[in-house]
């Protein structure tokens, strides 16, 4: 596959594991799980594995590319890259050496900002010090209901450069979500899909009303629908694409 994305928030990306396994709400309809089977079928050597069928699917078993970590290193122009978007850095399953070989490679091309998203905040917070953070990794956790809003505290505890939520598919309000300290930058966008789940718009405008208050950085992606830009992404007549200004590498 091209690593240049179509992602709005993001400009290519870049999957030195593939593969996960399902572990909230947000993960019932999978575009990277679609996407794995599909890619099996067609050979792509990186999807051959199967992942549990209770939780995973044909060709999304998670695997490590160790090929995979020279990539970047051969990326002319600096980009902005989203990091394993058809797996999870911090699925248990992948060895603490390994993310720290990719920690050491986004180091190795400073040039290049890396946005890594993870659902395991758990693992993420519990490894965090025992990886150097260069100064272009932003780390984000995905919150798509309340039900995962501890996720946010455990973010706040990584010292990365910039902290950031995806809270899609967004699939309720996020009631007593707090972004008072430790968070730079929310994402959120509706489902997509042939069942997806549809999106309230004041779930959407409580997040931003949030971001607001905490003048934190607000990104809507999509309304979402059968396809991505089905219904567009304007939200009370404008766009929103705000980004989170640079940041010094926190300290403490």
């Amino acid at each position: 596959m091209s690593d240049r994305s179509t992602i709005e928030w993001t400009e290519a990306t870049w999957n030195p594991t593939t593969g996960c396994d399902r572990v909230s709400e947000g993960c019932t309809n999978c575009y990277a799980l679609t996407l794995a089977k599909r890619l099996k079928a067609m050979g792509s050597a990186k999807y051959q594995n199967d992942g549990d069928p209770r939780t995973s699917g044909p060709g999304f078993g998670l695997t490590v590319h160790p090929d995979a970590l020279r990539v970047p290193y051969g990326w002319r122009s600096p980009r902005t890259v989203f990091v394993n978007s058809m797996s999870d850095l911090f699925h248990a399953r992948v060895p603490l050496g390994f993310v720290r070989q990719v920690f050491q490679v986004m180091a190795d091309t400073p040039q290049h900002t890396y946005q890594v998203l993870t659902k395991r905040a758990r693992r993420l917070r519990q490894v965090a010090g025992k990886l150097e953070w260069p100064p272009n990794v932003w780390m984000g956790v995905s919150v798509e209901t309340a039900r995962e809003l501890p996720r946010v505290d455990d973010l706040r505890q990584v010292p990365a450069a910039v902290r950031f939520l995806s809270c899609e598919p967004l699939l309720g309000p996020l009631d007593g979500l707090d972004l008072s300290s430790g968070i730079d930058w929310v994402i959120a966008g509706g489902e997509s899909g042939p069942h997806f789940r549809p999106v309230e718009e004041e779930w959407v405008t409580g997040v931003r009303d949030v971001c607001l208050g905490a003048d934190v950085a607000f990104f809507f992606k999509q309304w979402g629908g059968r396809t991505p830009k089905a219904s567009g992404r304007c939200l009370q007549g404008r766009t929103w694409d705000q980004m989170p200004l640079p940041t010094a590498v926190p300290t403490g």
